[in-house]
């Protein structure tokens, strides 16, 4: 297998640091991240104090040693919701925050459910920020985190679980609304009643989401099959993403969905993960969205992608689209066990990909990436 000068950069700072600074070097389009740079490790004791560490001006190295629980700690509200999913078992229940079910579900049953309330009342992460788990079993439960406008940020070796998984509309895990310089790297996430990680309309650039585990293995889901659905929405208005080396499990959908305003861009690069068992699509382009996807290896997944309104480019063995654009020969992706990549053939996606994209990292073939993956994703790998 294939061995990135970017991991053994990684290797060789994590001998050469302190046990707590493991955060390894960026790359792709988070390239130039530095977190909380130079500032010194500290460890919170409570609830509030992370809460403040992580939303205030400072500059700052967090460091997580246990699973910081918030379930509970913000109280319940019972309120009303509908039934969209009438499939058996565990359906999905969405909460009617907004008005979504009288706007959008208008003759779905109505009922009322209990939610907890630190799953709508995201973490805020400001500038200038370093969050890392130690070990492989830190990290923050019942509540999700929320950057807004914030730059310069690393999310690292932490796991993000169990937000209001029975409802839609109980919470996302990382939501970013704006913001630049962001690396999320090498984290865990599961049991989310939304999405995994969802931009909003303001853009997200620099950014790079890589080695992280998606696990959708769930009790509810809106099919009723165990498979969460929701996972990724990257929707802002000039979305410039790297998505690299993760490994998407047991998912329904969203994997992820791209665009979806007219007027607005995404350019992403997905490259190198690894889909796993993936019960219904993975990649859905809407309108807007640019996406070069190579170097992806599909395992057991029923639809690679879905025919959209947005702009797919998907090379085959033998393409040389890439090599003017960026330089070097395309990556193939390989379908083992899966359905067919359609209306992927648009090389116009290239327009918006550069080499920044994926820099510090040599694109991998999607065998190598497959088995890199599964060897080097998730917690307790770096620190």
């Amino acid at each position: 297998m294939q061995l990135s000068s970017t991991f053994a950069t990684l290797l060789a700072s994590v001998s050469l640091l302190p046990s707590v600074l493991a955060v390894g070097t960026p790359f792709g389009l988070a390239s130039s991240t530095t977190g909380g740079g130079s500032a010194a490790a500290a460890t919170p004791t409570s609830l509030a104090q992370l809460t403040t560490w992580l939303s205030d001006s400072t500059a700052r190295t967090i460091v997580l040693d246990r699973v910081w629980d918030f379930t509970g700690t913000e109280g319940t509200t019972t309120s009303a919701a509908c039934k969209v999913w009438t499939c058996t078992p565990n359906p999905q229940i969405a909460i009617d925050k907004n008005n979504w079910c009288e706007n959008y579900e208008p003759k779905a049953a109505k009922t009322t459910v209990t939610y907890d309330n630190a799953g709508l009342n995201p973490l805020k992460v400001g500038s200038n920020k370093t969050l890392l788990g130690k070990g492989s079993s830190a990290g923050i439960r019942g509540k999700g985190l929320y950057l807004q406008g914030s730059n310069n940020v690393i999310i690292q070796n932490i796991k993000i679980v169990d937000i209001n998984a029975h409802f839609v509309w109980g919470g996302d895990a990382l939501a970013i609304d704006g913001g630049s310089n962001i690396w999320v790297d090498h984290n865990f996430f599961q049991n989310i009643g939304r999405q995994f990680i969802a931009t909003g309309y303001g853009a997200v650039t620099k950014t790079t989401i890589s080695n992280n585990v998606f696990d959708g293995d769930v009790t509810y889901s809106p099919y009723c099959n165990g498979y969460a659905y929701w996972a990724f929405i990257l929707t802002g208005k000039g979305d410039q993403l790297t998505f690299a080396l993760n490994h998407i499990y047991h998912t329904a959908g969203r994997g992820p969905h791209v665009g979806g305003t007219s007027g607005y861009y995404q350019n992403i690069h997905i490259f190198n993960n690894y889909y796993d068992h993936i019960d219904g699509h993975a990649i859905e382009p809407d309108v807007g969205a640019k996406v070069l996807l190579e170097g992806n290896y599909f395992n057991d997944v029923t639809s690679p992608n879905l025919e959209g309104d947005g702009q797919l480019y998907v090379p085959t063995a033998s393409s040389t689209a890439c090599q003017s654009a960026l330089g070097r020969s395309c990556v193939a992706n390989s379908l083992v066990g899966s359905g067919s990549l359609i209306d992927a053939a648009d090389t116009g996606v290239l327009s918006g990909i550069t080499k920044a994209f994926f820099a510090g990292w040599t694109v991998m073939s999607a065998q190598d990436a497959a088995t890199y993956v599964q060897a080097h994703a998730g917690v307790g790998i770096v620190n």
